[in-house]
């Protein structure tokens, strides 16, 4: 809450309160933990130490624009670290049987954060630092990124690993214009990054044929020991900033389809993007009954709307090039 990014940005602390309403909302027996900060060990495992340096440094001056959209002021330090830590506190909770699953209502987000560069709203790449954590203990881990803007950090920093699976299914063309079909990895990476880049105006049908068609197959065969979400819901109708479609119920029907990918407590949800607070609050909601019931209804077949059957079918011949879907 007291990570300030300037009058009238939309990435705001009101959001953190209208996501933790949508856990509390959803009726489950909830444990509340708090991360410590992170150490630089931790960080720069996916970051070059002197831009951790860096961006200590200008916090601690006051702050102020690193980018155009990205800003951080005295009290973003500690936000950043603590959400940085977030992971890794998730994974021993998760680890000692506390819970079946975490969500991490953090700020800032984290899947634009390059190793050496503050980006799209993120100070530190969250999601790459657990799953680096977890990949270098021997771990197979798989990233489905559902936010509506590709993650192009997490892809960059796995793109040569096979140790993680890189999932995004995004708006195309947008922010920040990485994420095309054919960015599919490279080396001993090459078939573990998959991009779905769905055209402006998309609506459920078509991610939820996604899932159905091309995500659960990958991660079937994939047979990851931890997955890990960058659950934006910034995709979601609502949202200010994004043209893609969904609802509330299309993010139950996405978590719903990866339930069972992973053995109880050993998923971790984490806050990307969602600018809109009611939607924040109802999709979160939907994101843990999808997890704890299941799908909400049967997925449709093949998209056959124009660019969107064309997105289809690329998608498909590339992933069949590394994976049997």
């Amino acid at each position: 809450m007291q990570h300030h990014t300037g009058v009238n940005h939309p990435e705001r602390p009101a959001r953190v309160p209208a996501v933790i309403d949508g856990v509390r909302n959803s009726g489950y027996e909830i444990l509340d933990a708090a991360p410590e900060e992170a150490s630089e060990t931790t960080l720069t495992l996916v970051h070059d130490p002197a831009y951790v340096r860096a961006i200590e440094r200008f916090c601690a001056t006051g702050g102020g624009a690193l980018d155009p959209d990205t800003f951080a002021g005295p009290g973003s330090w500690e936000a950043a670290l603590r959400s940085a830590a977030s992971g890794p506190t998730a994974v021993s909770s998760l680890r000692a049987g506390q819970a079946d699953l975490a969500f991490i209502a953090m700020r800032p987000p984290g899947h634009h954060a390059m190793p050496a560069r503050a980006m799209g709203f993120c100070l530190f790449n969250n999601i790459a630092i657990t799953a680096r954590q977890l990949a270098d203990e021997g771990h197979r881990v798989a990233i489905v990124d559902w936010d509506v803007h590709h993650g192009n950090s997490t892809q960059d920093v796995f793109y040569e690993d096979p140790r993680v699976l890189y999932i995004s299914m995004h708006e195309f063309p947008a922010y920040p214009g990485t994420g095309w079909v054919h960015e599919s990895g490279v080396g001993a990476g090459e078939g573990y990054t998959i991009n779905v880049p769905w055209p402006t105006a998309t609506a459920g049908d078509a991610y939820r044929w996604g899932f159905e068609a091309l995500v659960v197959p990958v991660l079937g065969q994939y047979a990851p020991d931890w997955l890990l979400v960058s659950a934006g819901y910034d995709a979601h109708v609502a949202d200010p900033l994004a043209g893609i479609r969904l609802v509330a119920d299309d993010y139950q029907y996405m978590a719903g389809a990866i339930a069972n990918t992973v053995s109880p407590g050993r998923t971790i949800v984490f806050l990307e993007g969602g600018y809109d607070l009611r939607a924040l609050t109802e999709s979160t909601t939907a994101t843990l009954r999808g997890f704890a019931e299941g799908v909400v209804a049967p997925a449709p077949a093949l998209p056959v709307r124009g660019s969107q059957a064309d997105t289809a079918a690329a998608v498909t011949t590339e992933v069949r090039r590394y994976w049997d879907v």
